[in-house]
């Protein structure tokens, strides 16, 4: 009887030492608001601050047809947010984005080994009938980014051989959260 009480007061003993570090202990309602009110910001309320969100778009899919005719065209609207491509010889130049009422707006490239959006796809289709001619499988992704209105990043993906001058000026790509 006395080992099996050694034997407990130890197991108890290192669970306590493997689990007990990573504990947090609860705060009561009340205590502490103005600390935690300062650390997310002036005049916002418990619950009020919002998250940005990162929205991936299929530039591949945006774009299509106008990929072949050279100049400057419309492929995608978000509210009052405008984007366009520059396509030269069948490749993408570079992408703008144009506000209705500020005009221009920073664009920021990024690249990345991830597949960050999937192709838009009508209905079922199952894994056994997915070319691998389309999938893109170990290609660099390009992104091309801009803020919206509300604080979200809009980003249009297209594959590395779709852009003519590729990774110049790009940045590495890390998914936020």
């Amino acid at each position: 009887m006395r080992r099996i009480n050694r034997i407990s007061v130890v197991l108890v003993t290192a669970l306590s030492l493997v689990f007990g570090q990573n504990v947090a202990l609860a705060q009561g309602k009340g205590k502490d608001k103005d600390k935690d009110r300062g650390e997310q910001g002036q005049g916002k309320k418990d619950g009020e601050r919002k998250q940005h969100k990162q929205k991936h778009q299929d530039g591949k899919s945006l774009v299509s047809d106008k990929i072949k005719s050279n100049g400057k065209h419309k492929f995608h609207e978000n509210g009052k947010f405008s984007s366009f491509v520059n396509v030269s010889n069948g490749k993408i130049a570079g992408i703008s984005v144009q506000h209705a009422e500020k005009g221009a707006v920073p664009v920021k490239k990024y690249k990345t080994t991830r597949k960050m959006v999937e192709a838009p796809i009508g209905g079922f289709q199952r894994v056994a009938l997915t070319l691998a001619q389309a999938e893109y499988l170990g290609t660099t992704w390009i992104g091309y980014s801009y803020y919206d209105d509300y604080g979200d990043e809009i980003i249009y993906w297209f594959p590395y051989d779709m852009i003519l001058d590729h990774d110049t000026g790009a940045i590495e790509y890390y998914p936020a959260g």
